[in-house]
């Protein structure tokens, strides 16, 4: 085996290192993963594996598995990462990238070997899976990658694209009967999108959103839960929540409209709210979640709305 590439996991990757469905385990070519812990003592190695994709799995690519694991467990090289609980903690903090998924905090990294990427979701915590590697064939999982990061598209029954969101962000959508569900959405094809745990081709779902009278807004995971924004009309401070229609007013009558901009400024450099991301919570509350000037991707960094980067390819099938 030649030596790993290792590198800290990126953003795009790391809701690969969690189950997927059996449609997105084929569309990136998922081989299976491994689940691991090191017990009591921190020193131990107790391991299953889970198929996914077992048609992937190759003689060449078990025997590449056994030399990648053991290489991680044993090889100085590689900080013998996983051959205890001590030197897994050092190597999370040192080399790993730390991330949130099911509202714990684990720490990624990505394996390349020629022909295969394995992908590490780490927590070096005692009581819990220290490890969970999910297997990939390369060639299938990059393709897939530059593939979703087109985005999903959301259309009307007529093929005319109302928004796009980034694979793996959210939408909401509002029931005839004010009933609200949220929806994780993930990208299979430029006409496929999971909604929740469903299937669907993207005209199919504007046909049922349609016919049921339900109406879908996007939930921008690149927008802050909340923020403090100037009334372009009333000059009051107000706090907006994303995808909500309505704000609050929070203003003190007491101070000038210049007065409630530099709180405005504080309370959003406080909480990590940019320029681009005010603005664009201020067009979502202006024009409508679903439209351009509600996505900050089209906002420069002094908040100036430069361009719409919304794809309009009504007549595409």
């Amino acid at each position: 085996m030649n030596d790993l590439y290792i590198t800290p996991i990126t953003t795009n990757l790391e809701k690969y290192t969690f189950k997927q469905s059996n449609q997105l385990y084929q569309q990136t070519g998922c081989i299976g993963y491994l689940r691991a812990d090191l017990g009591s003592s921190g020193e131990e190695f107790y391991s299953t594996w889970n198929d996914t994709c077992s048609f992937f799995k190759t003689d060449e690519f078990k025997k590449e598995f056994d030399d990648v694991i053991n290489a991680l467990r044993l090889d100085e090289k590689y900080g013998k990462m996983l051959g205890d609980r001590t030197s897994l903690s050092k190597y999370c903090h040192d080399n790993a990238k730390q991330y949130t998924g099911d509202d714990k905090q684990y720490f990624g990294v990505r394996v390349d070997t020629d022909n295969h990427t394995y992908l590490l979701r780490l927590n070096p915590n005692r009581g819990e899976y220290n490890l969970y590697c999910y297997c990939y064939v390369k060639k299938y999982l990059e393709t897939h990658l530059v593939q979703a990061s087109k985005g999903i598209r959301f259309i009307t029954p007529h093929y005319r694209e109302i928004f796009r969101i980034p694979d793996g962000d959210k939408i909401k959508i509002t029931h005839s009967d004010g009933e609200r569900s949220y929806k994780t959405c993930r990208y299979i094809d430029d006409y496929h999108t999971e909604v929740g745990d469903r299937l669907y081709h993207i005209c199919e779902f504007a046909e049922i959103m349609e016919r049921n009278g339900s109406t879908v807004i996007p939930i921008r995971s690149s927008l802050p839960k909340l923020c403090y924004a100037i009334h372009p009309e009333s000059e009051k401070l107000i706090i907006i929540t994303k995808g909500e229609k309505e704000f609050v007013d929070v203003t003190d009558e007491r101070n000038t409209p210049e007065q409630n901009r530099q709180l405005a400024d504080g309370h959003n450099s406080e909480m990590g709210v940019t320029k681009a991301q005010k603005e664009a919570m201020l067009g979502g509350i202006t024009n409508g979640w679903q439209t351009p000037s509600a996505n900050p991707q089209n906002y420069n960094e002094q908040g100036k709305f430069i361009h719409s980067k919304q794809h309009e390819r009504g007549e595409a099938r």
